[in-house]
């Protein structure tokens, strides 16, 4: 019996939505990252971008621990001279919670052109409501 690999032309992506709504940041990340490298499926292959498009609702209500909120900061920088920006993770979720979801997922799949591509199958939204209910997704618990 030969061993199945997977190819991106046999790939079936699913839609799920994740409610971040009193979760913890890191637990709504690493879940979400696992769903979109597909490493939830028994097909699942490292070279192929074979995993889901994930929703993510409520972004501005998820939490963090610790005294993250005051200490944790993220930067960006312009690249001229002087051009560095620091905020901390108070402001970024105030406002920017989309960002800074997708600043989380992100860091967690691959740095190359496949985890690029699997990072445009993210859709974070601040509140309750998103464009993807067509897509019929099904909802994601957080352990």
């Amino acid at each position: 019996m030969k061993t199945f690999m997977q190819t991106k032309e046999t790939v079936e992506r699913c839609w799920y939505v994740i409610d971040a709504e009193d979760q913890i940041l890191g637990r709504v990340a690493s879940k979400a990252a696992h769903i979109l490298r597909g490493k939830h499926k028994p097909t699942y292959t490292p070279y192929v971008d074979c995993g889901d498009y994930v929703i993510i609702i409520n972004a501005s209500k998820v939490r963090l621990t610790g005294k993250k909120l005051t200490d944790k900061k993220y930067y960006n920088h312009s690249g001229y001279p002087g051009g560095l920006r620091e905020r901390d993770a108070k402001t970024m979720i105030e406002s920017y919670p989309e960002e800074m979801l997708e600043r989380a997922i992100k860091g967690m799949l691959p740095h190359n052109s496949l985890g690029r591509a699997m990072g445009k199958k993210l859709f974070v939204y601040r509140d309750a409501n998103h464009k993807h209910e067509a897509q019929k997704p099904v909802a994601v618990e957080i352990d």
